[in-house]
């Protein structure tokens, strides 16, 4: 795969729920990027209204665009990945809060190798149950050890990348961004952390349960995992 020179515009392309205003206050988070990088809001509805109010608000560098797209989330973010004019995709979940220090420690990344696939290290705000403390250290293991990132860990990508990987998958039920990361496992793509936190709200902990929520995921991530593993083994035998 070859890639041209680098560039370091990003096209951040964030999907929403209808109804969902949680996108308004990631905004601000973003007031970091360049005027040459975008923000693609994607979603099912028509165009808010308060759109241009809210990037005014934020006192934003780059445009924002309100896209389209037909109801799923992998069918919105390979929607915004279309739409996109950055040849660096990153995609992130509306309810994710970082500092100041994560576009720059990204940017820095894609600058030594724009070939990998990224992602951020999770950590969980203050408002669910204590026990979250597991869960951090889980996602941890899980992608740093594993090499296994979920979505909510705002993967960013050259475009080529995300070509090569053949975007996300949208007759999937669920985990339409863990196949993608046994994906570039499948094709050789390297999948780095660029060390920089990231976080996400664990209030559905709380208002469903910690210990349902989180053996929910472990089953539904085992469940998609192990016919990729043998997928993977195959490549790995015949090769």
């Amino acid at each position: 795969m070859l890639l041209d020179l680098v560039k370091k515009s990003i096209s951040v392309v964030i999907p929403i729920a209808e109804g969902d205003e949680l996108w308004k206050e990631l905004l601000p988070d973003l007031a970091v990027l360049d005027k040459d990088d975008e923000i693609l809001i994607v979603s099912e509805s028509s165009l808010d209204s308060e759109l241009e109010q809210a990037a005014k608000q934020a006192e934003l560098l780059c445009p924002v665009r309100w896209i389209y797209s037909l109801r799923g989330r992998a069918k919105q973010l390979n929607s915004g990945a279309r739409a996109a004019r950055s040849d660096f995709f990153w995609f992130l979940h509306c309810d994710s809060k970082m500092d100041r220090t994560a576009v720059r420690k990204l940017r820095e990344s894609i600058e030594r190798d724009s070939t990998c696939l990224y992602f951020f290290d999770l950590k969980f705000l203050n408002d669910g149950p204590w026990m979250m403390v597991l869960n951090r250290f889980g996602v941890w293991f899980r992608s740093r050890l594993l090499g296994l990132p979920f979505g909510d860990q705002a993967f960013c990508m050259h475009r080529d990348v995300f070509n090569h990987l053949g975007g996300f998958c949208e007759k999937a039920p669920y985990g339409e961004d863990h196949l993608l990361i046994w994906r570039a496992h499948q094709k050789g793509v390297k999948v780095r952390s660029v060390r920089a936190p990231l976080s996400t709200s664990a209030r559905r902990y709380g208002v469903e349960g910690w210990l349902k929520t989180t053996a929910l995921h472990l089953k539904l991530t085992a469940r998609q995992a192990i016919p990729e593993l043998m997928a993977l083994l195959k490549r790995d035998r015949i090769s």
